[in-house]
């Protein structure tokens, strides 16, 4: 005779407990928003006052996933002791991308004060000088179908979707919100301002105004590194908190978040979670942007071509490390005094080198080429400005180019950096040097070599080498 199995209790689904009214939209639902804004907005003394509703970038699975679990997730702060589990409930609403009639109902309401936006720099369609692309073809497409005439126009990106919510809101007469920018741009409320401002004009001459009647736009800098969610981290939930949770994010304890900028509607006390408000961003902007993000930039093309796949692995590797520390040698000589970049450089590389947070390569290298134009392209027009020899933002551009399956010769080395900074294109010794850097790096089909080039100078102590300060360097 058999025996009956016992009876086992099924785990619970994780579930909402309250919802907060919605007074936030927010623009790029992924892991990163979910860590960072939506979880400081959770820690704030004022949450239950501050519900999100969030609407997703390139691909609708981020809301069908809490759509499924009314929007409710869990926050795994990953350290090398282990994980802490937080629930976090402050999205009420996850909607597709492309649902542009509910996106402009919510702009319309007086109640919305926030607008925030993570889409990466690469979504916010900006050209070499920082402005609009305007000669973008998804720019043209998404102007095309506003002039069609239809009532939700299917439109595609950031600039036409807040632009055309700014301008229905400007309609109704109801009170200015605020826009903050959280992505890797150099002054990124004001370059989204300027970017929304010329798409109004491109609609209708004269709305720019509308725009700035209906929105201040607010500079960040955001830290917090964030991997892609994967299979294990839904089963540490169950094994570590007890319930089901199909869209669980997993990131570092480390969190920061500096804001600069004016809040017509208010804003929810986010300083109480660890937020500081500032007169100006741009020395916070630059730290984190050329230190952090520029780093990450490097690593995932070396990484890439020496058959790496996580940052903690890269950062190991003797070679990379060096890399990474000549371009931290050269972008903090443009950083001012006051920042602590000792201890923010040590505190980075013990960041990059926690074995549980499995930061990949694949997730950092997206749109490379947009993210040197921001994170690397500066200190590199700045050094050669000044007579040295950048060998590490060099080697960046050269590791982004190879990984691409850019061919090391200078003809094709020059074609490929022409549209990421044509001064740096122009200038013959550059192309020259990073062309020599590429040819010393395998290519990404290529059996990579453990050793990468080290240039006989990289003006590490402020020594002039024999590159052609032709380029002017820009602020």
């Amino acid at each position: 005779m058999s025996e009956i199995a016992p009876a086992v209790e099924p785990a619970p689904r994780i579930h909402r407990t309250d919802a907060a009214p919605v007074r936030i939209v927010h623009i790029g639902l992924g892991a990163f928003h979910r860590s960072h804004q939506a979880w400081y907005t959770a820690r704030a003394s004022d949450a239950d006052e501050w519900g999100i509703a969030a609407f997703t970038g390139r691909s609708n699975a981020a809301s069908d996933l809490l759509e499924a679990q009314d929007c409710v997730y869990t926050v795994i702060e990953r350290s090398a002791d282990g994980d802490r589990f937080r629930t976090v409930e402050t999205i009420v609403e996850a909607h597709p991308g492309d649902d542009i009639g509910s996106f402009l109902e919510l702009l319309r309401r007086p109640e919305i004060a926030i607008v925030t936006v993570t889409v990466t720099e690469a979504g916010y369609l900006l050209g070499a000088d920082g402005m609009l692309a305007i000669d973008n073809p998804v720019v043209a497409a998404d102007i095309s179908a506003i002039r069609a005439g239809s009532a939700n126009p299917p439109v595609r990106s950031l600039v036409a979707k807040l632009t055309l919510g700014l301008l229905a809101r400007y309609a109704t007469g109801a009170p200015a919100l605020a826009v903050i920018s959280c992505d890797n741009l150099p002054d990124n409320g004001r370059a989204l301002a300027r970017a929304c401002e010329a798409f109004a004009e491109l609609i209708e001459p004269g709305t720019a105004t509308h725009v700035r009647r209906a929105a201040s736009f607010v500079c960040t800098s955001v830290d917090r590194i964030t991997p892609r969610t994967t299979p294990a981290d839904v089963d540490a939930v169950l094994t570590g908190a007890g319930y089901i949770d199909l869209a669980p994010v997993v990131t570092e304890p480390f969190a920061d978040w500096v804001l600069e900028g004016r809040f017509p509607a208010g804003h929810p006390d986010w300083q109480s979670a660890g937020a500081r408000f500032v007169a100006d961003i741009a020395p916070w902007e630059l730290r984190k942007l050329w230190l952090l993000n520029g780093a990450h930039t490097l690593m995932a093309a070396l990484g890439t071509l020496l058959d790496l796949e996580t940052v903690d692995q890269v950062i190991r590797d003797p070679s990379c490390r060096e890399a990474v520390g000549r371009w931290w040698d050269e972008a903090c000589r443009h950083l001012p005094d006051g920042l602590d970049l000792d201890t923010y450089r040590s505190n980075l590389l013990a960041r990059f080198e926690n074995p549980r947070i499995a930061h990949r390569l694949d997730q950092i290298a997206q749109d490379a080429r947009a993210k040197l134009r921001i994170r690397t392209v500066p200190v590199a027009l700045r050094e050669v400005q000044a007579g040295r020899r950048p060998g590490g933002a060099l080697t960046a551009i050269a590791a982004v180019l190879r990984a691409d399956d850019v061919a090391p010769a200078v003809a094709d080395i020059a074609e490929a950096l022409d549209p990421i900074e044509p001064r740096l294109a122009r200038n013959s010794a550059v192309v020259a040097e990073i062309a020599r850097i590429a040819q010393k790096l395998p290519g990404p089909s290529e059996e990579p070599p453990r050793l990468f080039p080290s240039a006989p100078d990289d003006g590490r102590r402020g020594t002039p080498t024999h590159l052609s300060p032709t380029i002017r360097s820009h602020t």
